[in-house]
């Protein structure tokens, strides 16, 4: 079988990649060793943030740092087997957290999320989807009034910069919104130009089963058989095609290296649970208790908890003691039932030491196209990944620059 483009991967970046391929006339291969969204793209926290114009950044304050070392942290954990090799990741990551490069890395950064809402809504309702698309925003709560005024102050600067909405929520209006959260929260902020989704793997897998509609292929197959050609063993046989594009989120690495790229990459690995809600309560929004690194938002199958950052080595068994330690303190904040998993959900976020993903041509091989490196922002930035990632391949105008995020920074 031989087509234009062999897509790998089939989470949200790889579906949307292929979906715009496939728009274009080309004939496309998706392949993956699962059916679309059920990996990274299944357990993520459903936003689609607009707001999120810094990426994540790596802490600089000095008791924070200690914090972590000591390995008790709601929002960071490691496996101390996997921090010699991840240690140099970490130093570059923490380099380039400084606030003066941090902020230069948001004038790029931003000229991707500026377009994740708006793409998304338009695959969406191509799709036939758009019903799992909440345009409601989220909310980041307070405890505490230090947190919220340095919050505030924060997203009043991303206002300035970028022109990021929010609403200032005080007690009142907070429960308004949201009556069945913790009374004794001092206030939140709601950031109402994102949106969220109500189940991240049906919004995948209807992305995916519109790309078959256009006539795209998807497969069942090993990206560890990529080899020059472009060629990849599959369930159906062997594939070829003119191009590649390797979009493997956490998995690109090992792809990458075997085609002789050492990239700077490392893995986030998170948990999540679902829970009935208690009674007659109701979450309206996403939430996210800031201020001890657990995000609760509505799902089509409950209430889903999601961790903050465990370093990790990809593959290793899962140790889901963010999730045992914020889950009391979740129920606090809203009254949260019997779980309902079996048990926790474990993903693995692709991530560079520059907090951007890579994504455009190879640079020692012709017709060898990379898209991955998205961390905490995967399922924000798919649409627009692959709207690029189809305008650079088919020769047309590019929607943004792409010189920050080509492959030769590192």
């Amino acid at each position: 079988m031989k087509f234009d483009t062999v897509v790998l991967g089939a989470g949200i970046v790889g579906v949307s990649i292929a979906v715009h391929l496939q728009k274009r006339g080309r004939a496309v291969a998706l392949v993956d060793r699962k059916l679309p969204g059920n990996e990274t793209s299944f357990g993520n926290a459903g936003l689609i943030q607009r707001e999120g114009v810094y990426p994540y950044a790596f802490p600089r304050n000095i008791l924070k740092l200690l914090q972590y070392a000591r390995n008790e942290s709601l929002d960071v954990r490691y496996h101390a087997d996997a921090m010699l090799k991840v240690a140099p990741f970490l130093w570059q990551y923490w380099r380039n957290s400084h606030p003066v490069k941090h902020a230069a890395i948001a004038r790029s950064y931003s000229t991707l999320i500026e377009h994740c809402v708006n793409e998304h809504r338009a695959l969406a309702a191509e799709a036939g989807a758009s019903e799992l698309i909440r345009p409601t925003g989220w909310i980041k709560v307070f405890r505490t009034a230090a947190k919220q005024d340095a919050e505030t102050k924060t997203v009043e600067q991303w206002q300035r910069e970028f022109g990021v909405t929010f609403e200032a929520l005080d007690p009142a209006r907070l429960r308004q919104v949201e009556p069945d959260l913790d009374t004794s929260l001092l206030g939140g902020l709601r950031f109402t130009a994102s949106d969220s989704v109500s189940d991240p793997n049906a919004l995948v897998t209807a992305y995916a089963k519109y790309f078959e509609r256009l006539g795209g292929r998807f497969l069942i197959g090993d990206a560890d058989t990529l080899r020059d050609g472009w060629q990849v063993d599959t369930d159906e046989g062997t594939i070829e095609a003119a191009s590649t594009v390797i979009a493997l989120g956490p998995w690109s690495a090992r792809a990458t290296e075997r085609l002789g790229y050492r990239l700077p990459l490392a893995v986030k690995r998170g948990y999540h649970m679902h829970y009935a809600p208690e009674a007659q309560a109701r979450l309206n929004h996403p939430v996210l208790d800031i201020e001890n690194a657990y995000l609760l938002a509505p799902m089509a199958r409950g209430i889903r908890l999601t961790t903050g950052a465990e370093i990790a080595r990809v593959d290793a068994p899962k140790t889901p003691a963010q999730l045992t330690a914020v889950e009391p303190i979740a129920r606090k904040l809203f009254p949260l039932g019997a779980r309902l998993d079996d048990e926790p959900w474990m993903g693995r976020r692709p991530c560079t030491i520059d907090m951007m993903p890579i994504i455009g041509p190879a640079r020692q091989h012709e017709n060898l196209w990379f898209a991955f490196g998205h961390a905490h922002h995967g399922l924000t930035l798919g649409p627009i990944t692959g709207r690029l990632v189809a305008e650079m391949m088919t020769g047309e105008p590019v929607t943004v620059d792409m010189h920050p995020f080509r492959v030769e920074r590192f």
